[in-house]
């Protein structure tokens, strides 16, 4: 009898937490900067920096969103490179390119934690060469929640081209090992 009860009430109790997630409105979330970036006004080296943040809704609870910022050196604002599925339903690449002076912007409303900043000289040398390899992205019009390509296959496959950049992705990000399905890449 007992175990039949908590089996209803863990049954119920799983229910009403993906039911909340999954009702939370994507338009009314936060998108305001967190305040981990550097600032475009007071910095005036070149910086690369990279974010992960939980993503939306129920998806949080086991897997995040990266992306990828860069600024040159004397530059008002960010490139940022990340990835978006519902870009490709509407026709539209998957991979977005935008400017901007915040890249740190929570990720429909959850804080993004930076994994990554790199200043000066080493940004300044390998910012054109991540512009250049986005060009090349093997994966710019696809996405696929699992196994990839999706938001945070691009991060994962800058890193594997570029290993002196350092950057290495939490566990969490799902889909960061499909980088490796590049044959071009140098292992």
């Amino acid at each position: 009898m007992q175990r039949s009860i908590f089996s209803i009430f863990a049954v119920l109790l799983l229910t009403s937490s993906v039911v909340a997630c999954s009702s939370q409105d994507w338009r009314n979330t936060s998108r305001e900067p967190a305040g981990l970036s550097l600032s475009p006004t007071v910095t005036s080296e070149a910086v690369i920096e990279a974010y992960a943040a939980d993503a939306f809704g129920w998806r949080g609870w086991f897997a995040v969103h990266s992306w990828l910022a860069v600024k040159p050196a004397d530059a008002s604002e960010y490139t940022v490179y990340e990835v978006v599925g519902w870009r490709v339903d509407s026709g539209q690449p998957a991979l977005r390119i935008y400017q901007t002076a915040t890249p740190d912007r929570y990720w429909y409303g959850a804080r993004p934690e930076k994994l990554l900043t790199v200043t000066g000289s080493q940004a300044a040398q390998l910012i054109p060469q991540i512009a250049a390899a986005a060009d090349e992205y093997p994966w710019a019009n696809e996405y696929e929640a699992v196994p990839g390509p999706n938001s945070n296959t691009f991060p994962a496959w800058i890193a594997l081209r570029f290993p002196e950049l350092g950057l290495q992705l939490p566990f969490s990000a799902i889909g960061s090992g499909y980088a490796d399905n590049d044959p071009r890449l140098p292992y």
